[in-house]
């Protein structure tokens, strides 16, 4: 962890220009009928988990390129999601992926309080073959033709749900890489079939507490078909298991230009949206740093949320998923984190009563103007005074850079070698 002397010492020279620019805004946005102080303090309030696997390098289909100070286990990561939460206070959870990161629940939980963080989903891995495991996901996992191997991967989503409910955890997402790669080399429906059978089994044994989320993706590794392909499918899923189950959205699992904004408000309007993982994209699934392509539609995607925050059955889980190739992970977790807060912020300045005029009467133009209001407003100074005030810093890279904590953490940590591609 950072020491907090250091934070407050990088804090002090930029005081007061934060200062000025929050009275600044603030005085702009009173004139709009706007309360800064609430803007600021819904903001703070608002978290994003990070994943556990986003603070190493990741890597494409061809190549990885490790940095200094990869961690080794769950328990380096987590120091690094501590130290990425310590300087925004943006993060308060980690989300685990298994059996990545399996390891006793006390040891977990222990670490967790060391480094002031909560467990956030629990995320299942049936899309690679494990050492130890009898049958092979090569051909599918929960959907797969062999009876013994969807029941080997059913058993692995229980274990995570029993692993989760010792460490808090109120959630399961599973993702399966299940499909085809030639036309005809599965039956479609009877393969939709068999997934919604393991898939009901699972959900069995949820606790009544806990949501199930189902994750689509268009493609990749199967490129002809998928089984979970898209937000339809999804809703199926949901719709089927129960009122414990419902939709996650990946902001890059779709098709190019589709309205995901759109896919939100469906999923709201039938109460199947479960969450979110947040990052950006350019041509697929590219898990580009949230925000740093296409902000306007981040800033979209909060703008149904905030439409529909007065429905208290209405808590989607977010979290980040994204993959770092050229930067060091934590910078990019905490820029990306700090982008979900900017998107929100921005969305909670839009006049919501003259939108609402501006639709009624038909008045396409003055309606995207209101929405662009909210968008081109500099949040930049409410963020940055809700760090401050949480003890964060008001410049996170800066004080991270600053700390040392990334050649500190490479002098413990063994160097890893370059060879390989895949997964992080």
């Amino acid at each position: 962890m950072i020491n907090s002397d250091l934070i407050a010492e990088a804090n002090e020279p930029v005081l007061a220009n934060l200062k000025a620019d929050y009275d600044a805004l603030g005085e702009h946005l009173d004139r709009r009928g706007i309360d800064i102080g609430a803007i600021k303090s819904m903001v703070g309030t608002h978290g994003v988990a990070v994943p556990s696997w986003g603070v190493g390098t990741g890597g494409t289909r061809f190549a990885r390129f490790p940095g200094a100070g990869e961690p080794r286990d769950i328990f380096d990561k987590m120091d690094d999601c501590g130290v990425i939460h310590q300087l925004t206070r943006a993060t308060p959870s980690v989300s685990l992926h298994i059996p990545w990161d399996a390891q006793p629940a006390a040891d977990l939980n222990g670490k967790a309080e060391e480094v002031g963080l909560t467990f956030d989903a629990m995320n299942s891995n049936t899309f690679q073959d494990q050492p130890d495991q009898t049958h092979s996901y090569k051909f599918g996992s929960l959907s797969h033709t062999d009876a013994a191997t969807r029941q080997q991967a059913v058993d692995h989503n229980i274990a995570c749900i029993e692993l989760g409910q010792q460490i808090g955890s109120k959630a399961l997402t599973i993702w399966v890489g299940d499909g085809s790669n030639f036309p005809g080399q599965t039956n479609l429906t009877k393969q939709f079939e068999r997934y919604l059978e393991a898939a009901s089994q699972v959900y069995g044994a949820l606790p009544d507490d806990w949501t199930l989320l189902t994750e689509h993706k268009m493609y990749e590794p199967a490129f002809y078909s998928t089984v979970v392909q898209d937000w339809g499918t999804n809703l199926l899923i949901a719709q089927q298991m129960g009122e414990k189950a419902k939709c996650l959205v990946d902001l890059g699992h779709h098709a190019p230009n589709v309205n995901i904004e759109m896919i939100v408000a469906r999923l709201m309007q039938f109460g199947k949206l479960g969450g979110f993982h947040f990052n950006d994209s350019k041509y697929g699934d590219d898990d580009l740093d949230t925000g740093s392509v296409d902000p306007y539609r981040l800033f979209l995607v909060f703008n149904e949320l905030v439409e529909a925050e007065a429905d208290p059955e209405l808590n989607p889980m977010h979290m980040l998923d994204q993959s770092h190739n050229v930067t060091d992970p934590i910078e990019s977790l905490m820029v990306s984190a700090t982008e979900v807060q900017r998107a929100r912020a921005q969305a909670l300045l839009v006049d919501r009563a003259a939108l609402a005029g501006f639709q009624d009467e038909n008045d396409a133009l003055m309606a995207t103007a209101t929405l662009k209001q909210g968008f081109r407003t500099d949040v930049e100074p409410i963020l940055a005074m809700a760090r401050f005030e949480s003890g964060a810093a008001i410049d996170p890279v800066a004080t991270y850079r600053a700390s040392g904590y990334r050649a500190h953490v490479a002098g413990e940590r063994p160097a890893v070698n370059g060879a390989g591609g895949g997964i992080v």
